[in-house]
């Protein structure tokens, strides 16, 4: 039986799609400043990758859908109440991307940085939830605005723009975005291999009421594993969307996902600010994924997976790029749906 909470939280999100699809097919005689951030950023993200490319997301474009299981680990039910987050199983489908809005990139492409993992959990009244992770530990921007500064400033730094370019100057009076860009990303050998972070915080209630904030993590049991330099300058463009099928076809892939708990210093509404290594962390289970799903690209154009789409046992944070991401996903997703 369904709560109340996800009743309302279902018909919320439904609501959300369906209205900022109509509002910006209504939005076409706007001029560009003038829209809502969230429809600008997916403009620019759009314009970046020389879209629009019809039945695609604006960001995250290129993926492989798989399918497997979660099994909670006994210390989960400590942080929250959170119906996947008990004893039983549950049904997962994992969504892993190459980034940017185009669909052809090579996966080894600078440019295709930083990996994606969507993972929704379906639940035994018929529900879900999601988590929707990236493969670098932070964020380039704190806020929509500042994010939407930067993909300005990438668009406009053409080979002919002036010196110092856009880029350039916005990377000078932002840290953390010149932080963000020059992060180590090398290429993994598979998207098993390849560990994940959730950039935002949430807030985790459980059973008995106590409450925590943290920031997903999403490893492999076996250990991450990355091309060489030569290796990745020679790797086929589909490398990684043609080598998961083969790995899984010989055994599962398994992930532990667990939480890094925020000390009561750390910023919760900052997904710029990385959090020390040592902050104590919760492991909340096993994902094991067994096999591609073979209907992917229906499911890939249909689904829009949603950070806010929550249960009980946790809550979103007052970060605002993470309130802004469920309005920017539907922009995206009312696009692909309608072409």
């Amino acid at each position: 039986m369904k709560t109340k909470n996800s009743l309302i939280k279902s018909f919320a999100l439904t609501a959300l799609v369906l209205s900022i699809s109509n509002a910006y097919a209504e939005n076409a005689s706007i001029a560009e400043g003038d829209k809502p951030v969230v429809e600008q950023i997916v403009n620019t993200l759009t314009k970046l990758s020389g879209g629009p490319h019809k039945g695609y997301r604006a960001n995250h474009a290129k993926g492989i859908v798989v399918q497997g299981e979660f099994i909670p680990a006994k210390s989960a039910a400590s942080l929250s109440s959170a119906a996947h987050l008990q004893a039983k199983a549950s049904a997962v489908t994992v969504r892993f991307s190459d980034a940017t809005g185009l669909p052809t990139i090579p996966d080894a492409d600078g440019n295709s940085f930083p990996k994606g993992i969507a993972i929704r959990f379906q639940l035994p009244d018929a529900t879900y939830t999601d988590i929707v992770s990236i493969s670098t530990n932070g964020f380039p921007a704190a806020t929509p605005e500042d994010f939407l500064g930067l993909l300005n400033a990438i668009a406009a730094s053409g080979p002919n723009a002036a010196k110092p370019t856009p880029i350039e100057q916005f990377l000078g009076s932002h840290p953390a975005a010149l932080s963000f860009v020059q992060m180590p990303k090398p290429a993994p050998v598979s998207f098993a291999t390849e560990a994940f972070y959730g950039v935002n915080a949430f807030k985790f209630t459980n059973a008995q009421g106590a409450t925590q904030y943290g920031r997903y993590r999403i490893t492999p049991i076996n250990g991450t594993e990355f091309l060489t330099k030569e290796q990745t300058a020679n790797a086929a463009p589909n490398y990684l969307i043609d080598e998961l099928p083969v790995r899984l076809s010989k055994a599962p892939a398994k992930f532990k996902i667990s939480v890094q708990l925020a000390d009561k210093d750390d910023a919760v509404n900052d997904p710029t600010v990385v959090w020390p290594e040592t902050r104590k962390q919760v492991e909340l289970g096993t994902l094991t994924l067994k096999n591609v799903d073979a209907n992917g690209l229906a499911f890939e154009k249909a689904t829009m997976f949603n950070p806010l789409n929550l249960v009980d046992g946790i809550e979103e944070s007052d970060d605002p790029i993470l309130l802004a991401r469920p309005a920017a996903y539907a922009v995206s997703y009312g696009r692909r749906l309608g072409q």
